[in-house]
């Protein structure tokens, strides 16, 4: 079956699987008290150029977004994020299921505006009953977002101002970062986004690894105990080298770049063969995951040869569609795919 359902429909990439096999003997500590997870902390740092920075490994998207939010946070206080964003669709509640509101706001191709998110904000303080309200405590966004779209540096810094002139933290769930990091269009760098997110996670799961998220605060601010806390959100991974050991392979020789890079050069052909064929998308994105419109009436045969994501619906006779890509695509996926539009 050809399957372009998601970026993380294979295992691991060559070079991450063969250290785990060349570690897998090796006696080490627990949970993450092993040199691999020092040295990948290292390796990470470096990268963000953020030497004060602190890093935390945990397994998966959600775990990552359920133990930062709700460690950060403080009881009377909810999470501002787009509508569309991971947590408030796609979590299952995660994030309420900590006793923290998530606050909707509109969004822009899966992009919020800081000056709506300023306006937001604002309108909550100028309310006189807003002692009786969620407090908005921190400000969560994608990037990529789910619609694939980027932040330009332009628009995470107007974010990052207004996030600090009112002291809530800026998180950026970076499941798909190195998508992101290496797009054509991009303009923001590693060490930009440690500059101006508070805190944020490099996506391992869906970049090459069998699982893992490196949790970044990059300030050195951490919440007190925030080792304890992955723990009682039952988080905390006791063969801690599993992760470890992947994030330190992902970070050897600009690995992690080059399947990026390797994913974003196979989105771009997979572009052409759509527009080559009269498919319209629905929306231009920059990044691995590419949203095409069908005829719904076509969907179920295309379907027995080609593994896609439905998204949503598009009018009475038409669906939008997620093709994506990863570090296994091949041409010869692409080639296959043609063949069959």
């Amino acid at each position: 079956m050809l399957s372009f359902e998601s970026d993380y429909i294979t295992g691991a990439h060559p070079k991450v699987l063969e250290a785990l096999i060349k570690t897998n003997y090796e006696p080490l500590p627990g949970y993450g008290n092993d040199k691999y997870s020092a040295r990948a902390k290292q390796k990470i740092k470096a990268a963000c150029e953020a030497p004060d920075a602190e890093v935390f490994f945990v397994a998966g998207g959600t775990q990552t977004n359920r133990v930062v939010i709700g460690s950060v946070l403080r009881d009377f206080e909810g999470v501002i994020a787009a509508e569309t964003g991971h947590i408030a669709l796609h979590e299952a509640g995660a994030i309420e299921a900590t006793g923290h509101k998530v606050i909707t706001l509109p969004h822009q191709n899966g992009k919020i505006d800081a000056a709506a998110l300023e306006a937001k904000i604002k309108a909550f303080y100028a309310d006189d009953s807003y002692q009786h309200m969620v407090f908005p405590g921190m400000v969560y966004i994608s990037h990529p977002t789910e619609y694939g779209t980027l932040y330009s540096k332009e628009e995470l810094s107007a974010i990052s101002s207004v996030c600090r002139a009112y002291n809530i933290p800026l998180f950026m769930d970076g499941a798909r970062l190195g998508y992101g990091l290496c797009s054509y269009e991009t303009d923001l760098t590693l060490p930009e986004i440690a500059d101006l997110c508070d805190i944020f996670y490099i996506g391992g799961t869906k970049m090459g690894a069998l699982c893992g998220e490196a949790i970044v605060f990059s300030k050195g601010n951490a919440p007190a105990h925030f080792f304890t806390m992955i723990k009682q959100h039952g988080a905390l991974t006791a063969k801690g080298r599993l992760l470890s050991v992947q994030f330190d392979a992902l970070f050897e020789d600009g690995l992690y770049y080059e399947i990026g890079k390797h994913a974003i050069d196979m989105a771009e052909k997979l572009k052409t063969i759509f527009a080559e064929k009269g498919y319209e998308f629905f929306m231009q994105s920059p990044t691995n995951q590419q949203f095409v419109i069908l005829e719904s009436a076509k969907l179920q045969k295309l379907k027995e040869k080609v593994a896609f994501s439905i998204w949503e619906p598009y009018g009475e006779s038409h669906t939008v569609v997620r093709f994506a890509t990863a570090w296994s695509t091949t041409d010869e996926d692409l080639a296959a795919l043609k063949a069959i539009l």
